[in-house]
């Protein structure tokens, strides 16, 4: 097998590095404008070869990925038009698919052509922080054309399971308007909320200093990167500003019901929106990873973190993070604690339990 990336970001790198490690024949090649991750790629074993530019090297791929921002992969699309073979899919890794299922079809690319959106990724970006579990058990959504052979997608859908990732064929137009509310919605609400506490803050910043969980929980997702976020809202304007459209609305029906006082319709907000959220599944699957993490109550006193910290450590549980909670409006303990993997996160709760810490899981 010869596979061959365009671009090696977080998510082209995660999932080199996933193929590499479940197929360590295939010979993978990888260019990108970004010189040194390609190199440092190569120099870990992951990429065999870098050609200069998108070259006749790619010709024989049995794979491409373009994972360059969606405007670049538009123009690799016409420089690889000529050079692959009939066997050939090409694929990307955008989270948007209309652009460019429409430049495949202007090309007449489209029985070589199954688009790819791998739901998985990070507030951190570049392959300096890909990883080979980035996709695993992740929704890897499969956009393909009406003409690609069936037989094509099959075979594609089997590759895509074999890296460990969950495999779903969607239209591309419905893949737009999906990801639309559940994923750029929430990052235009929480870049918006955020800017709207910056521009409503005291004088001396108390809205900053007491900022909750609660708050930095719906926030998270605006530490994104922007120059990423304006590329996909701009290519799924049309679907974003239909439910944005929605989203005001109810935003409009509810204030209405504060001013009048209805507390029966406040009271059925927040109770269908509870019911709704607790049936989502618990295991992250989304363009977010899930965090792991617990809470634990502590007395303030010194060389209390470096107890807890040195009884996981003996029992070879490494944490990702921890620190104090500063403000703990929706929080009941003091010292919050991540770990990377749902295992450690559990026999870190059991261990601290029996050494009588009360712990917190949310």
């Amino acid at each position: 097998m010869k596979i061959g990336f365009i671009g090696l970001g977080l998510i082209g790198g995660s999932i080199a590095r996933a193929v590499r490690h479940f197929y360590p024949e295939a010979e993978i090649i990888a260019c990108s404008r970004t010189r040194a991750s390609v190199e440092q790629a190569m120099s870990d074993g992951i990429v065999d070869r870098i050609p200069d530019e998108v070259n006749t090297d790619f010709g024989d791929c049995d794979y491409i990925f373009l994972c360059a921002p969606v405007s670049s992969n538009l123009e690799y699309l016409k420089k690889l038009k000529p050079l692959i073979g009939p066997s050939c899919i090409l694929t990307d890794v955008g989270s948007t698919k209309s652009d460019i299922h429409a430049q495949v079809t202007a090309l007449g690319l489209e029985a070589s052509f199954i688009g790819g959106h791998p739901m998985a990724g990070s507030e951190k970006t570049g392959y300096a922080n890909s990883k080979r579990i980035l996709i695993e058990n992740a929704y890897y959504v499969i956009t393909p054309t009406a003409q690609v052979p069936p037989e094509a997608v099959e075979r594609y859908r089997d590759f895509v399971a074999s890296l460990n990732a969950l495999p779903l064929i969607l239209d591309y137009q419905v893949h737009d308007y999906v990801t639309a509310g559940i994923s750029h919605l929430p990052h235009i609400i929480a870049s918006s909320l955020v800017n709207l506490i910056k521009d409503s803050d005291t004088e001396d910043g108390v809205m900053k200093l007491v900022a909750a969980g609660g708050f930095k929980d719906i926030t998270r997702i605006a530490s994104s990167s922007p120059e990423m976020w304006e590329q996909i809202c701009m290519s799924n304007r049309k679907n974003i500003s239909s439910i944005l459209n929605d989203y005001i609305s109810s935003l409009n029906q509810i204030r209405q019901q504060l001013d009048q006082a209805e507390a029966g319709a406040v009271h059925r907000l927040f109770e269908t929106s509870r019911d709704y959220r607790n049936s989502l599944p618990e295991k992250g699957r989304g363009p977010l990873q899930r965090i792991y993490e617990i809470y634990c109550d502590m007395v303030d006193e010194v060389g209390g973190i470096a107890t807890l910290a040195t009884i996981l450590a003996s029992n070879q549980i490494s944490l990702k993070n921890i620190g104090i909670v500063h403000s703990r409006e929706f929080i009941e303990a003091v010292l919050r604690i991540e770990f990377y993997d749902e295992t450690s996160m559990k026999q870190a709760a059991d261990i601290l339990r029996r050494y009588r810490y009360v712990i917190y899981e949310r």
